[in-house]
């Protein structure tokens, strides 16, 4: 069986590069897309080669499906790669390809589907022993039911839309007498985001870790874990450092957590990369979150500790190969760190597009930069504010959080804002430095700031 000749890569920015690189060194020609203000991108410098697909506007250049096929088709692609992002985790657009006799380098429409319904994914590891966060079975039918179900599972409990992630359409309610508002807010911000207004209530857990694990399947029946990823680190539910192992897990957890991920594939006999995410309270709880079916932002760390090359996987498995691993095979070593640079303003974390005046990009000794930025780049205000992905690797956690500051002090941007400050503080936090951290970090850490009677700092209440 053989791999494919051409991937056209529905995509931009670091992503669209990273799976250029990967293609390049399994001999497979690529094609980039592009919006008409990107026609100077890196993605398309780097491509074999290049088309345009629309405006800046995504959903008329990069949410474009039959814009994507068409190119696909008068560049002879026999795949597409979607990254992460965009139409990653829209099954109409895997059913699209596979009608139109393109290969989707990702899961199944199915796999999608169910990863894409938080309360049906609920269910389905419920029936398989995984456990959840105790809350409804389903969605909430009415405001009616979520009352009755945040009583019975007592407050403080937390809305989480059905359909969607990324901290959209979600809210924490402490108090029956909030319960209103909260879930008529948490429906409409829902529905504006993803078409969709299905809520579902959990438990709110305090001092919680965000872990996930990556997974690889084959569709075969072979499915492998890639060990765990802590993304903790966050602002609203949006991740800003993540980092592989995480300082929680004991070898005992590490398995544990671990089998949980590969059960959760099974049961949803999925087929390439994803990653199962948990969250894990004070006493090492393991419940159940969402999957997310496609690569994820933070995939290099995993790759750093493992060896394993993920996007390469996706393409073997996409052509039909079977897994080039087996679990007694994957190894990991060291300690990986990711910190997401984005054009933002670090204090009140407001974008920051423009251009690029000065890029001094650190290297040295396990530092791994993935990114479309370049001199003169003009960051676009039109799409996710990521710009780069800065990765170390070193023995142990403390050799790799001196290597990260050093890299942070070598990175230079000049003519746009970026959170580079930011992690510059957050790495010299006692509490990160310890690894005795929560997902509620980064508020902790603006209240402080706020305390000490310093500049204002952005809490999770305000706008990103």
């Amino acid at each position: 069986m053989s791999l494919f000749k051409k991937i056209l890569i529905a995509n931009r920015g670091e992503i669209a590069i990273r799976v250029i690189r990967a293609c390049k060194e399994l001999g497979i020609r690529t094609v980039a897309v592009f919006s008409d203000i990107e026609r100077e991108a890196l993605h398309v410098q780097l491509a074999d080669e290049a088309i345009c697909i629309g405006p800046a506007n995504s959903t008329l250049s990069y949410l474009n499906i039959p814009a994507i096929l068409s190119a696909a088709d008068v560049t002879d692609s026999e795949a597409i790669h979607p990254g992460y992002g965009f139409l990653s985790e829209n099954p109409h657009f895997a059913e699209a390809c596979a009608t139109s006799n393109i290969t989707f380098i990702g899961p199944s429409a199915d796999n999608i589907r169910i990863g894409g319904d938080k309360s049906k994914a609920r269910q389905v590891m419920k029936r398989k022993g995984i456990p959840v966060v105790p809350g409804s079975d389903g969605p909430l039918s009415s405001e009616e039911a979520a009352i009755k179900t945040a009583k019975k599972i007592g407050f403080p409990v937390l809305f989480k839309a059905s359909a969607g992630g990324g901290g959209k359409g979600m809210r924490v309610v402490r108090a029956e007498e909030e319960l209103q508002q909260a879930f008529n807010m948490a429906q409409r911000e829902a529905l504006a985001a993803f078409g969709n207004g299905e809520l579902y209530v959990e438990k709110f857990l305090t001092s919680i870790r965000h872990v996930e694990v990556q997974i690889i399947a084959d569709g075969k029946g072979n499915v492998i874990h890639l060990g765990e990823r802590d993304c903790s680190i966050q602002r609203r539910h949006q991740k800003l450092i993540e980092e592989a192992p995480s300082t929680i897990a004991t070898e005992k957890f590490r398995k544990k957590i671990g089998d949980y991920a590969v059960r959760a594939a099974k049961a949803m006999k999925y087929k390439n990369a994803g990653t199962i995410e948990f969250i894990v309270d004070q006493d090492q709880n393991i419940y159940f979150m969402e999957v997310n079916t496609r690569v994820q932002v933070e995939h290099p760390i995993t790759e750093e500790i493992t060896g394993v090359d993920i996007i390469k996987e996706q393409i073997r498995i996409a052509a039909g190969m079977p897994l080039s691993y087996k679990q007694s095979q994957i190894k990991t070593a060291g300690h990986a760190i990711e910190c997401r640079i984005n054009a933002e303003d670090p204090e009140t974390f407001m974008p920051s597009p423009g251009r690029i005046t000065l890029l001094i990009q650190p290297g040295g000794p396990g530092v791994r930069v993935d990114s479309a930025a370049f001199n003169g780049w003009m960051v676009p205000p039109n799409y996710d504010s990521l710009i780069a992905k800065l990765i170390v690797h070193a023995d142990t956690r403390a050799e790799a959080i001196a290597r990260m500051k050093r890299a942070l002090d070598e990175y230079r941007i000049e003519g746009i804002k970026t959170t580079i400050p930011l992690h510059k503080k957050i790495l010299n936090n006692p509490d990160f430095l310890k690894g005795t951290f929560n997902t509620d970090f980064i508020e902790k850490m603006a209240q402080a700031k706020n305390g000490n009677g310093n500049a204002k700092a952005a809490t999770a209440d305000e706008k990103s």
